[in-house]
């Protein structure tokens, strides 16, 4: 009797025991730090350092890259006299000091940025951040996607060349998206994530657009390391990426050559106009109004086309319910 009563609780102990020490280490690892007076005795110029970085989301050492054709640069203060230095598009400047000039009634903050030893000046805020970009792939893709220009440009070239498109498609009676689709959902997902992702790119600008620009000169692809609104952004964007590659997949397995091309044409087409369309009408409203239609049109679009659950154990053909295949007549149970 005794044995046994050693035996369960040297048992019960071995299960206690892992849980003991992972407390054990928890409160071991834990650290209050130096409790002094003066641990967040700052100078004043870091203190100001702070500050300009929480509102303009830059301080010095930080790199752009420049992007105008040409970038002025004075070699003194606009209160001192001065010669003129130009940096060019593709140069690369790092930020070196930021002055405040009161008197000046057009910009009062100086940003003094470097190429190199040689080459560096002053230049107002204003005009540096007009022609420059964070030197960083991520906030150049950005720039690259939020051009009004490009947008516009865009705008017209998909709406004609989408309308072309779907012209000959539906002349030639094959396969695209919504309309005459493959078995499979991922196009269809593919189509309304996009839609999604560009309403909620546009209503960040229009009511984060601070955190929006945090994000611009602090960008990072991690979804968890980012508030919210930021975060489900970028995981839609993961998600696009991931889709679409099972969308190729899918389209390459079930149609020709040809037609695949054909058909992943078109859906380029598709995604493209749904980018153009809620990144414009969102910034009017509309957008979410569209959003909900279009998401009850995709759904419906999908359901209406043949979808097939099962294949024939013999010859592989799709079936829509089990039973005799109807190209092989083998019985599948």
């Amino acid at each position: 009797m005794f044995r046994n009563t050693m035996i369960k609780a040297i048992g019960w102990g071995k299960r206690i025991l892992p849980l003991y020490l992972f407390t054990f280490m928890l409160l071991s690892c834990y650290n209050h730090g130096q409790q002094t007076p003066d641990a967040w005795d700052l100078t004043e110029q870091q203190i100001d350092s702070i500050s300009f970085s929480t509102t303009h989301h830059y301080t010095q050492n930080y790199n752009f890259m420049v992007t105008a054709r040409q970038l002025p640069l004075a070699d003194a203060l606009p209160d001192m006299a001065f010669d003129t230095l130009y940096v060019v598009r593709g140069e690369r400047v790092v930020v070196a000091d930021i002055r405040m000039v009161p008197t000046d009634s057009i910009d009062s903050v100086w940003v003094k940025v470097a190429r190199d030893q040689i080459t560096q000046g002053w230049i107002r805020e204003s005009d540096l951040l007009q022609g420059v970009s964070p030197d960083d792939p991520i906030s150049q893709f950005i720039d690259l996607f939020s051009d009004t220009h490009l947008l516009v440009f865009m705008a017209l070239c998909v709406l004609v060349c989408g309308a072309y498109a779907m012209r000959k498609l539906f002349r030639r009676r094959a396969y695209i998206v919504h309309f005459n689709d493959i078995d499979s959902f991922y196009p269809t997902a593919l189509c309304l994530l996009i839609a999604v992702s560009a309403t909620l790119y546009a209503s960040i600008q229009m009511f984060g657009a601070e955190s929006w620009r945090h994000y611009y000169f602090h960008p990072s692809l991690n979804p968890f390391a980012l508030p919210f609104h930021l975060g489900l952004f970028v995981a839609s964007v993961w998600a696009i990426i991931i889709v679409a590659v099972a969308a190729v997949d899918d389209a390459l397995h079930q149609l020709s050559s040809f037609d695949a091309l054909l058909y992943l044409s078109g859906l380029v087409a598709v995604c493209a106009v749904n980018y153009v369309v809620f990144s414009i009408f969102t910034l009017y409203y509309i957008g979410y109004l569209i959003l909900i239609a279009y998401i009850a049109f995709a759904f419906w679009c999908y359901h209406r086309h043949p979808h097939y659950h099962y294949r024939c154990g013999q010859c592989g053909a799709k079936l829509k319910q089990k039973g005799a295949c109807p190209h092989c007549g083998a019985m599948n149970e």
